[in-house]
């Protein structure tokens, strides 16, 4: 069988990949993977094992129709995670969250009509629920989502709604909380904290560290994908959370911790535009119907991750010349 990967390069999606090719999903041991990507400045080949048997790698944009028209054909699934992911950088340059976020996967789903793809499990985020002060989003609940990140990936689930409806596609959606773990871009929280405090540096905490966010280890995250493609049902939304909830606050005084720091090396900045306060998803459908439980615990996933940007210095510090 071959499967089809968008995005394969980035952070989840190379995550996801070494997974499949290293056997971690029983059922998907012998599968061949396609991986796409445009390797962005979030994407490396660096995070794939390039040389492995089962893997073709092709760089490529997903809005280009007539690349993926030709890829495609063979491919029974598809795994889409390719996308524009950072709010920060969606506030001052919005048109290319539309463009990849939005008009590609339409291109996508449009081909794989054409290819007769048989599945495709399409990545979205809590985000495009909007803030909640208080108990939890379930899948029922209506998109108002308040950043162009965010708007563009509630476009990407109801372009993928309408071709569910419209054309019969197999299109599954999963809406993730906070992803951590390695191989993760420098520009998110935890990475950009730890390498700082790692380097010595002050950290920037938006306002008083008050918005809450639920944090997921990526390896967690990809399992969950995988249940979906496995046993999920077509036009069918699954939540991913983790039952785990801290402030950014909260978070920042443990990596902190983690990294041998104290108070004094954090700096208070100017809040974020429209930062959302709380994030929280019921992922009780995920966990009932498919059998989702996470496996990593916070403290560990953590004390991992520090330790793996320790011993991988060359992967963030540009300072680091990598030998071969």
């Amino acid at each position: 069988m071959k499967i089809l990967v968008t995005g394969g390069a980035g952070f989840i999606g190379s995550h996801y990949v070494r997974s499949l090719l290293a056997g971690a999903y029983p059922r998907y041991v012998d599968v061949d993977v396609t991986v796409v990507d445009n390797l962005t400045y979030a994407g490396s080949v660096g995070n794939l094992p390039m040389s492995h048997p089962r893997l073709t790698f092709v760089k490529g944009d997903i809005c280009d129709q007539e690349l993926l028209e030709h890829l495609l054909p063979g491919h029974r699934q598809v795994v889409h995670m390719a996308a524009e992911s950072h709010v920060d950088r969606s506030l001052s340059g919005p048109t290319e969250f539309m463009r990849t976020n939005v008009i590609g996967t339409q291109v996508l789903l449009e081909a794989c009509v054409r290819a007769g793809v048989e599945t495709v499990v399409h990545i979205s985020t809590d985000e495009v629920y909007g803030s909640i002060e208080e108990g939890s989003w379930t899948e029922a609940e209506p998109l108002r989502p308040n950043s162009p990140y965010s708007a563009s990936k509630a476009g990407s689930d109801l372009v993928a709604r309408a071709y569910w409806r419209t054309h019969g596609l197999d299109v599954r959606i999963t809406r993730c909380c906070n992803n951590y773990g390695p191989y993760q871009h420098v520009e998110k929280l935890i990475p950009r904290f730890v390498t700082q405090l790692l380097r010595g540096e002050n950290v920037p905490l938006y306002g008083q560290g008050d918005n809450v966010r639920e944090w997921v280890h990526v390896d967690d995250h990809c399992r969950a994908v995988q249940l979906v493609l496995e046993h999920g049902r077509a036009g069918e939304i699954y939540n991913i959370g983790s039952d785990v909830a801290l402030t950014n606050r909260e978070m920042t005084k443990r990596l902190l911790t983690l990294c041998g720091a104290d108070w004094s090396r954090v700096r208070h900045v100017t809040d974020r535009k429209g930062h959302d306060l709380r994030y929280s998803v019921d992922d009780t459908k995920i966990r009932t119907e498919l059998g989702y439980q996470p496996r990593w615990s916070l403290d560990e996933g953590l004390r991992q991750l520090v330790e793996w940007y320790r011993d991988n210095r060359s992967f963030w510090d540009p300072t680091v010349r990598v030998t071969t």
